[in-house]
């Protein structure tokens, strides 16, 4: 199996768990809730879907409506706030979550089809490079979408009640979900680099035993034979060749001599 190791199972674990925050965070409209200080807030809570107002109306509008409970944040009876309800910086957090989840969706057969296959098996390495590039990838995207809503959930200009409104547990599921992500898609990298080398010196050892010593011994004696000898240099202190002595000044040079006759200088 794919996750018979410890660093895979850990990688299962932390990918298996962070998904399912990251789900609930997605899914449950607690992002933004009132703290109960209030008797009759115009606004309660708020997700990245679904927003639940109470008596609400838009005092910068010249309109009689006055919004009540939960609905989804698209809903055709809330044309009319569209530009006070949905912000830039909020329709960025939806983008980015989303790109985040579909990142999860795509590691999740991936993951699954890494669970049925043999470590053995030549996609071993690219599923664990795959599960765990989508994982990285998902948790920067989660990532930026938390760090959005936590700079401008609770400003003044948004949500009445701006001084009452804190953060809620979905959002606190979805920066835990986002955070390890990133951890866990590291270690199916790891573990994929680790397969890959280990599969390479398998292969170097498989050659080894195949030919021998005296093979690879052969190969190298051949390659040094067939590259050439370079001459020796010249040294650049060769000796030079010897001069007859000049006679030194006050010396007489030894005459040879005569024949027959004696030597009488010493």
């Amino acid at each position: 199996m794919g996750a018979s190791n410890r660093n895979t199972q850990v990688a299962l674990g932390l990918s298996a768990f962070s998904f399912l925050l990251f789900l609930i965070a997605f899914s449950t409209p607690y992002w933004l809730v009132t703290d109960g200080r209030l008797e009759n807030p115009r606004f309660t809570n708020l997700g990245l879907w679904e927003v639940c107002f109470n008596k609400f109306q838009d005092i910068h509008r010249f309109f009689d409506n006055r919004f009540k409970g939960c609905m989804w944040v698209f809903e055709e009876e809330y044309y009319i706030i569209h530009d006070f309800l949905l912000p830039g910086f909020y329709i960025a957090v939806q983008f980015f979550a989303t790109l985040c989840f579909v990142m999860c969706l795509i590691a999740l057969p991936l993951t699954l089809a890494l669970l049925r296959t043999s470590r053995d098996d030549d996609r071993n390495v690219v599923l664990l490079l795959t599960v765990g590039t989508c994982q990285v990838v998902g948790s920067i995207f989660g990532f930026i979408a938390v760090v959005i809503f936590g700079a401008k959930g609770d400003s003044r200009d948004w949500m009445p009640g701006w001084q009452n409104n804190d953060m809620g547990w979905s959002f606190a599921l979805g920066v835990v979900g986002a955070v390890m992500l990133m951890p866990a898609g590291i270690l199916y990298m790891i573990e994929a680099r680790r397969e890959r080398y280990k599969r390479l010196n398998e292969i170097s050892n498989r050659q080894v035993s195949e030919y021998g010593d005296d093979y690879y011994q052969d190969q190298a004696n051949a390659a040094a034979a067939a590259i050439p000898s370079a001459p020796a240099p010249s040294s650049y202190f060769a000796p030079e060749p010897s001069r007859p002595r000049r006679p030194q000044l006050g010396h007489r040079a030894p005459s040879a001599p005569a024949p027959g006759g004696i030597q009488t200088d010493i």
